[in-house]
């Protein structure tokens, strides 16, 4: 009897969880390793490996100029997106956990953008907000305070396009990472704040730095590993925001798309860029996790 209802289960549990499993190792994992077998193949103009070349796709790659400036683009893009998100991110949950009224509603607001096409944000950036215009918004408000209209997504001194960048991407999934500070907000005892009342510390950074921040640790390094990967992967915004022939602002996924998918129609040495990238993302990520200590209590 015990037998056949653990058949059940198991079969139930098969049930809800195949398809998933079928489609995660169909449309991930045999992608995955097929592009490792073309990184070692000469793959021009075809899917199909036709002779192979060992690591010369890799030193290629590797060797490859405008590659490592998307690297460096990636370093730039990082060094403004990964802070901002996190600062901006906790502070709105701090507020919305703070409301004494609605809260519910705040909190869907923040979040209602993380549910937008990131192509189709790109696309509002770029035609109604930064489109350079005199009539665009951001030149309309810079118009109240007598300043002539500015053209943000041209090559420039200062370089005023990382500005539409930064933005759109810190539009879009600032509400996600708000909502899990928030629900690590939510878990941390009141009796903490309690006992530091009682020991004299007044409410505001004091408690802030010395309770909530540890409090937090974990959830901030979830978060900061998180923008970091997403970072590597930024190409959404990118492609639809920048022109083609500003080689400077390229991630590292255009620049995979340009040589994989692009007039070279190399997917040899795309697949040897694309496993080169996911190294790096393993590498920083682990690299992050040892000196953040992600997994480690809070104090």
């Amino acid at each position: 009897m015990a037998r056949s209802a653990a058949r059940g289960h198991a079969w139930t549990f098969w049930l809800f969880v195949g398809p998933f499993m079928a489609g995660l190792a169909l449309f991930v994992y045999v992608p995955i390793l097929w592009s490792l077998v073309l990184s070692f193949h000469e793959a021009q103009n075809t899917v199909t490996p036709t002779v192979f070349v060992g690591f010369d796709n890799y030193r290629q790659m590797l060797s490859d100029g405008p590659f490592r400036e998307s690297l460096v683009t990636f370093t730039i893009f990082a060094l403004f997106i990964v802070p901002l998100t996190f600062a901006c991110s906790l502070g709105l949950a701090v507020v919305v956990h703070r409301l004494r009224f609605a809260r519910a509603f705040f909190r869907s607001v923040f979040f209602i953008p993380t549910a937008c096409s990131y192509v189709v944000a790109s696309l509002i950036w770029r035609m109604s907000i930064f489109n350079g215009v005199r009539f665009g918004l951001a030149n309309v408000l810079l118009g109240l305070f007598d300043h002539e209209p500015i053209a943000w997504l041209i090559q420039s001194d200062p370089p005023l396009y990382w500005i539409p960048i930064v933005t759109v991407r810190l539009w879009l999934q600032l509400g996600f990472y708000m909502i899990l500070f928030l629900a690590a907000l939510q878990q941390i005892p009141g009796e903490l704040y309690e006992a530091a009342y009682i020991d004299g510390a007044s409410p505001g950074w004091t408690t802030f730095r010395h309770i909530t921040l540890p409090q937090l640790r974990s959830t901030s390094v979830a978060v900061v590993l998180l923008t970091i990967i997403a970072a590597y992967q930024a190409f959404d915004e990118f492609y639809n925001l920048i022109h083609k022939d500003l080689n400077l602002a390229r991630t590292p996924l255009l620049q995979l798309y340009n040589i994989a998918l692009g007039n070279q129609q190399d997917y040899g040495r795309g697949s040897a860029g694309a496993m080169i990238l996911s190294l790096l993302i393993v590498l920083v990520t682990l690299l992050q996790g040892k000196l953040l200590g992600f997994g480690k209590p809070a104090d």
